[in-house]
């Protein structure tokens, strides 16, 4: 169906052109720029291409499943743990306000924030090591979930720096544009912070038990934690024409992401979580193998549950 033109239709693009000319850094992404899709489409009148990739993530069923997915407990009973929506959510809120300060393009950064985790599976950290390890077994392939988020865009068709920040925001390639380093910087920022909040919600920590060098330079709260590790990404790489830390906070923040591995992620109270985990990824993905599917099949599918879902589809096999 064709779009209708107008007034505001006919003039958006030369608008949005000036505007990006006038406000954004010389080092940004211009939002007509882009290098484009994998299959052509007709261009919205009224959004960016940047705009619409984030519309079209927003209204994906991917990530709307992202709320029943967990960030380190397996469906907690509480109200207030967080989710990879959340997470989602926090990430690129976090990230729109650090390209705002670098003028950079925020658009972007909020599409790239909105897609990067809509191919993780269910039970966090847990649920990726064990599909990993059961596509191996069965395949002899491995699962990245950041593999799996641009799987998802290829199939809503995304621009390709928009691919390209989801598929970079973690593992070691760095990402093409400044837009996607925000977005990987953030990720760790946001999810380390919320994760200890969580952490001591559940019982597993403490406030007193963080590092104490780090918790003196970073900030006693996550909000504050927060704060500083945003001021110094922004005025760090204003200085450098790039995305970077300075050496000391960076490495305060590697210290926490160290610390939250070994005491939370991977530590011994949530063992019976990654155990359950493990069980239940295993036994989802072994009874779809064994009944035929394909490796790319199975992983869709798995891939793509909640946490909730997939303990209620290991329930049915039994």
């Amino acid at each position: 169906m064709p779009e209708v033109t107008g007034t505001v239709a006919d003039a958006f693009e030369a608008r949005v052109r000036d505007h990006e000319d006038a406000w954004l850094s010389p080092l940004a992404v211009r939002s007509y720029e882009t290098r484009g899709r994998e299959r052509l489409e007709e261009p919205c009148l009224l959004r960016t291409p940047f705009q619409r990739d984030r519309d079209r993530i927003l209204h994906s069923k991917p990530f709307r499943r992202l709320k029943g997915k967990t960030q380190v407990f397996i469906d907690p009973t509480g109200d207030h743990y967080r989710t990879r929506m959340t997470h989602t959510l926090e990430t690129t809120a976090i990230a729109r306000g650090v390209a705002r300060a670098l003028r950079l393009n925020e658009d972007l950064v909020e599409a790239i924030g909105l897609g990067h985790d809509t191919g993780h599976p269910p039970f966090g950290h847990a649920g990726e090591a064990a599909l990993d390890e059961a596509l191996e077994r069965r395949f002899g392939r491995r699962f990245r979930h950041n593999e799996q988020s641009l799987r998802v865009a290829e199939q809503l068709n995304l621009t390709a720096e928009v691919r390209d920040g989801i598929l970079t925001h973690t593992g070691a390639r760095e990402p093409d544009t400044l837009e996607g380093k925000i977005v990987r910087v953030v990720d760790r920022v946001a999810y380390i912070n919320h994760d200890i909040d969580d952490a001591i919600r559940f019982g597993i920590l403490a406030p007193g038990d963080l590092p104490r060098e780090e918790v003196e330079l970073l900030g006693p709260t996550g909000s504050d934690r927060i704060d500083t590790l945003v001021h110094d990404l922004v005025e760090a790489s204003e200085r450098a024409g790039d995305i970077v830390q300075s050496a000391e906070v960076g490495e305060a923040m590697l210290a926490l992401r160290s610390f939250m591995f070994e005491r939370v992620y991977l530590g011994p109270q949530v063992r019976l979580e990654h155990e359950r985990a493990r069980a239940t990824i295993q036994q989802i993905f072994d009874h779809l193998a064994d009944r035929g599917d394909e490796a790319d099949a199975a992983t869709d599918f798995i891939a793509g549950m909640t946490d909730r879902f997939a303990l209620s589809y290991t329930a049915g096999l039994h």
